[in-house]
């Protein structure tokens, strides 16, 4: 999955180059997101100087920071459009090194359950994932580098907390802490998820089987073999659903209370009037890049779990190509 990429002669110029443009591609990206957060502070603070006295503040100032705007963000949405597209091209041509792979190595892996959906199917979806999953990690890993330091200098005034009182650079540790707690639960919520991913798998390559086994010979499709077949694909997405959804009532009951979260924090300081309210949209909007960068397992549970799902899938091959022992959970078909 990895190595015939990352370790290949053939696709060193794709691999090592490729990842190094998505890095600094996306570290720009994240770096006009800070100028547009510095932009939400100036223009608030615009608008209420606006609607405190009229005459204070003219059209054309007005229009001139709403101009400022486009211009960041016209540069955010090409350089957006441009490695998106670069890496599109870039997780096909790892697809496309793992395809090769697996096809050189087609006569140590024929027996295996499914071994032409896993080579097809898998690694499609394997080269989907990791292009959004990899791209929304390295995106948080980079917010977070950029707006730590941001919501730690907002914060410096920020020195008390309802319920706590006196902390230094609250907004941080709020952030922190509620962060870690939601990952915590919902982690220990959905353990059970990544096993019936699998699972689900399993169930859905032994029904495709039978039915490409019943081009050639019809009446295999009849009962009880058919039935039983689709039997375990409904018995094991029954489950699959029943478990998403307490996983799903307490992955939106945490966002949702995230919402107010950084609001609550700063009841102290805006009863007191101790910020402006661009001051205010700069904390709350940092706050939120910095928490939403510090949840990447919460809001991508789902995907790592599907991403595991293939993981071991694929990882079949990579043990019989090396003629190692095949996981507990299968074994190749004689």
């Amino acid at each position: 999955m990895f190595a015939s990429f990352f370790r290949s002669r053939e696709w060193a110029l794709w691999a090592w180059p490729g990842a190094l443009i998505i890095i600094l591609g996306t570290w720009y990206q994240v770096q006009v997101d800070v100028a547009i957060n510095e932009w939400f502070g100036s223009f608030y603070d615009m608008v209420q100087k606006a609607l405190g006295e009229p005459g204070e503040v003219t059209q054309a100032e007005f229009f001139g920071e709403l101009l400022s705007f486009f211009k960041i963000a016209g540069i955010y949405v090409i350089v957006a459009v441009f490695l998106g597209f670069f890496i599109k091209h870039w997780v096909f041509r790892w697809r496309t090194a793992m395809n090769d792979f697996y096809t050189r190595n087609w006569d140590k892996l024929h027996k295996i359950e499914g071994a032409s959906q896993r080579v097809q199917e898998d690694t499609k979806r394997f080269a989907a994932i990791m292009e959004g999953l990899g791209t929304a990690l390295l995106d948080s890993v980079m917010t977070l580098i950029a707006f730590l330091p941001i919501l730690w200098g907002l914060s410096k005034n920020i020195t008390e907390l309802p319920f706590f009182g006196q902390v230094d650079h609250a907004l941080v540790y709020v952030a922190i802490i509620f962060a870690l707690f939601g990952t915590v639960v919902l982690a220990a919520v959905g353990v059970k998820l990544p096993g019936l991913e699998f699972n689900n798998q399993v169930v859905e390559a032994a029904y495709r089987k039978e039915l490409v086994y019943a081009e050639d010979r019809p009446e295999r499709l009849t009962p009880p073999t058919v039935g039983e077949f689709f039997g375990n694909v409904r018995k094991n997405y029954f489950r699959l659903f029943f478990h998403y959804m307490y996983f799903d009532v307490a992955k939106f009951s945490y966002l949702q209370a995230g919402v107010l979260v950084p609001y609550v924090a700063l009841a102290p300081t805006i009863v007191a009037a101790g910020i402006t309210l661009g001051v205010m949209q700069q904390i709350v909007r940092a706050f939120s890049r910095v928490e939403s960068s510090l949840q990447f397992l919460v809001r991508s549970w789902p995907t790592i779990v599907e991403l595991i799902s293939i993981y071991k899938r694929l990882q079949s091959f990579e043990l019989a190509i090396r003629d190692q022992s095949m996981p507990h959970w299968e074994a190749p078909q004689k």
